[in-house]
């Protein structure tokens, strides 16, 4: 027996993630190029996580693209999980970046490279401009969307990117000291690491039908038990096709004498509504719990087969003798 289906699914992001691809799409030309022309292996560095930026941003639009197709006979759900796929290879190319700031800082530290300061302080001053724009455009969606979040995420690490490569510019210029460059490296790796495990971490946790982050399956147990004319619960399941799709399928035995279609769903609908914000929801209504349901027709069907053809395997014949 079903209850209220809701099959909404915005794109609102869509906008913000363009805008935010094309600023840095952009910026990393301009960023790869200073780069070469001042020598600045920091400005480089800093490309290729841009570049990882522009990736992520490219396929938080294609996840979205992909999401808004309809569901068939193939994929019965549709294509939401695509996005929760991106957040996830999202969260994987920040772990890469991290790592590879990690190593770029250890090089740094072996053999630090020889900068034009003023040249690498004014890409980089660009740059911090540019991230912060695009974080200011996809802050809105962040909280809603694992896809949009991780393609924040890489804004905002690539963001802290470019004030390290800002304040390493600044201290270079005035001390000559290149080995501050290392150490802001190692800073913003360590940054980016746990927060990247973060975003992987909820987005395994949908892939693997996990109960949503914010909501207490044992809230939910008591809460359908509270509803009027429920004598007990089995089989409840928790989890979300992506970020802000919740969705619960539960078996539940109701008492004999009340309607379940008129009297417990429409309950159960506006509680899950209102108190989980779970509107998807699938109810089987059942006067005996299906398993109990199941052993009394298995033991119904194994004695109507001895009535008709007696107990087998026992032997009406006297055993013949060993000559």
């Amino acid at each position: 027996m079903g209850a209220g289906h809701d099959h909404s699914h915005s794109t609102s992001n869509e906008r913000a993630l363009k805008f935010a691809l094309t600023l840095t799409s952009t910026f990393l030309l301009v960023e790869l190029a200073g780069g070469i022309v001042t020598k600045s292996l920091a400005l480089i560095s800093d490309a290729a996580h841009m570049f990882t930026d522009a990736a992520a941003l490219a396929i938080a639009l294609a996840a979205i693209q992909i999401a808004k197709r309809p569901a068939d006979k193939a994929r019965t759900f549709g294509y939401y999980r695509f996005e929760i796929l991106a957040a996830a290879f999202n969260a994987l190319l920040l772990f890469g970046v991290a790592l590879y700031i990690l190593y770029e800082a250890y090089r740094r530290l072996q053999s630090p490279p020889e900068i034009e300061s003023m040249g690498m302080l004014l890409v980089a001053l660009v740059g911090f401009v540019v991230n912060l724009l695009s974080i200011r455009v996809l802050a809105g969606g962040k909280d809603h969307s694992l896809n949009v979040k991780g393609a924040y995420l890489e804004v905002w690490s690539d963001l802290l990117g470019s004030l390290g490569v800002i304040v390493g510019a600044l201290v270079i210029r005035f001390t000559g000291w290149t080995e501050v460059d290392s150490a802001v490296a190692v800073l913003i790796g360590l940054w980016v690491l746990p927060r990247t495990w973060v975003l992987l971490k909820a987005s395994l946790n949908i892939l693997l039908e996990g109960v949503p982050e914010g909501i207490d399956i044992a809230q939910v147990e008591e809460a359908l038990l509270a509803v009027k004319g429920v004598k007990s619960i089995h089989d409840l399941h928790v989890w979300a096709l992506t970020s802000g799709k919740p969705s619960l399928t539960v078996h539940l035995v109701n008492e004999e004498a009340v309607n379940a279609e008129r009297e417990i769903l429409p309950s159960i609908r506006t509680v899950l509504a209102d108190r989980f914000g779970i509107t998807h929801v699938t109810i089987q209504c059942e006067l005996v719990p299906c398993w109990q349901a199941d052993a009394s027709a298995h033991f119904e069907s194994a004695a109507h087969y001895l009535q008709r053809n007696g107990p087998a395997g026992v032997r009406t014949e006297e055993p013949h003798k060993r000559q």
